[in-house]
């Protein structure tokens, strides 16, 4: 079978060709050098080109968000990050952002507007959602029809945003019946990263937050655990590698279980 070739435009292209694109996508420091979160990134990219999409990419120009150093405590790292963020947008008209990553989409949408940084900001869960919504997903819900599926809500998207629906929604699109945990939405267990957890060491207790929470989702039977989020991708793989479940259970973003049903 012939693969299909997919491009993904950069902003400096499509402004020299004289080219708007009507979105940025936004990769963040997961998609773009975490080696896991990049087929993220891929998956979601290929399925907004296969339903033709007008977006682009700043690729080498783009910078963290700076959440991850103001969530650490860091306010002037983080000031100084988000400035430069807001002049390449600036300088490139941007407008409209998708991003793959919980905490960016909370930082341009709630936490840029102080500095001077306003912007439609959606995360892909929500633009999947979109796409459904207007029928330009041809989805084969034969792929993962029978198969028990657990959702682990991003509190970046849940509790800190109130988007519980679109990720649902979406692997229902994909003919999914969702095992809920049983604490889920907006009383669902964090992944144990957030808030900077990420990059820094455990403190004293008798149980990983990650350890916990994969537990859970291991006791729901599911052989995927869907996840929406960088942060949380990484946390649950530990979790399952932990237990030993890894060659048993997989761990995919919904982007990747609807880029599997369109069969790209």
């Amino acid at each position: 079978m012939e693969t299909k070739e997919y491009k993904v435009t950069l902003m400096r292209d499509a402004a020299a060709a004289g080219h708007q694109p009507g979105y940025l996508l936004w990769i963040g420091c997961a998609g773009a050098f975490d080696r896991r979160y990049q087929k993220v990134a891929q998956a979601f990219a290929k399925t907004l080109i296969h339903c033709g999409i007008d977006f682009a990419c700043l690729g080498s120009e783009e910078t963290c968000t700076g959440d991850p150093a103001r969530r650490a405590g860091n306010e002037m790292l983080f000031q100084m990050q988000a400035l430069q963020v807001i002049e390449t947008f600036k300088r490139y008209n941007i407008s409209r952002i998708i991003t793959i990553c919980p905490h960016c989409f909370n930082t341009f949408k709630n936490e840029y507007p102080d500095l001077g940084g306003h912007y439609e900001v959606i995360h892909h869960s929500q633009f999947l959602q979109k796409l459904v919504d207007e029928g330009k997903l041809n989805i084969d819900k034969s792929i993962f029809s029978g198969q028990q599926i657990t959702f682990h809500d991003p509190c970046y998207l849940g509790r800190a945003n109130k988007e519980y629906d679109a990720p649902r929604k979406v692997l229902e699109a994909a003919g999914i019946d969702v095992m809920e945990m049983p604490r889920n939405k907006s009383f669902a267990l964090c992944c144990g990263a957030g808030g900077a957890q990420m990059f820094k060491e455990a403190e004293p207790g008798t149980k990983e937050v990650y350890a916990e929470r994969t537990e859970e989702a291991l006791a729901t039977g599911a052989g995927i655990v869907a996840t929406a989020c960088p942060f949380c991708m990484t946390m649950i793989t530990d979790g399952l590698k932990k237990a030993s479940k890894e060659e048993s259970v997989q761990n995919l973003d919904i982007a990747e279980i609807i880029a599997q049903a369109l069969g790209i």
